[in-house]
Parts: structure tokens; C-alpha cells; sequence
């Protein structure tokens, strides 16, 4: 289960009923979220780590707020691919994405 659900965030009740679910199909149907076969197919993995970044931001604590971030993840693939979503950093690197900490910028100073 993600990490997202650890330290009480969701009721006890909802968390045991969801620890069976594997497949982003398991969460789309438990959640009653309508979805297109094909796109869970290619976009499974993407679909479940957005689902989990939206539970990082959101206070979702019940099985409608949870049903609202899936649905949300599910929507963002259904409108767009998981190249322009770059959900994983794979992909952000590909798009010459990178992030550079702070400490390695500046000036270099002259001998």
C-alpha cells in the first residue's frame, strides 16, 4: 500500500478493506471510478504513482476524497500520455528536466 495511507490517514476500517487491492484495476473498481481498459493497460504504473502523489498533497481521509484523487489521476491519462505527464523521472530527465541542487551553483572564482 503507499506510503500515503501510513501514520492514520485513513480510517482503519477503509485501510484493511483496501489492503487486498494490487492492480490499478483493483483500486479503479473498489473505488467505483469508470475506466477504459486500455488506458489502465499502458498508463497502470503512471495512474498509481499520481494517484499517490495526489494523496501526498490532499487531506484525503475518507473513501470519497480517495475516490476523488484516483479519478483525477485516472482523468490526467485519459487527456494526455505518460510522456507529457512525466510522472517518473525517467521521463523528466528525457525531457531535459533535471534538478540541480543549490549547492552547485555559483561562480567560479579565478586562481
Amino acid at each position: 500500500m503507499p506510503s500515503a495511507f501510513s501514520a492514520g490517514s485513513v480510517g482503519n476500517d477503509l485501510e484493511s478493506r483496501m489492503s487486498g487491492l494490487e492492480s490499478a484495476e483493483d483500486f479503479l473498481e473498489f473505488f467505483g471510478v469508470d475506466f477504459d481498459p486500455q488506458v489502465v493497460r499502458v498508463n497502470r504504473l503512471h495512474i498509481l504513482q499520481r494517484f499517490h502523489d495526489y494523496l501526498q498533497r490532499a487531506d484525503a481521509t475518507d473513501h470519497a476524497a480517495l475516490r476523488a484523487c484516483l479519478a483525477r489521476a485516472y482523468g490526467d491519462f485519459v487527456r494526455s500520455d505518460a510522456l507529457t505527464e512525466r510522472v517518473f523521472r525517467v521521463h523528466q530527465r528525457a525531457a531535459g528536466i533535471a534538478t540541480v541542487p543549490l549547492s552547485a551553483i555559483g561562480r567560479r572564482r579565478a586562481p
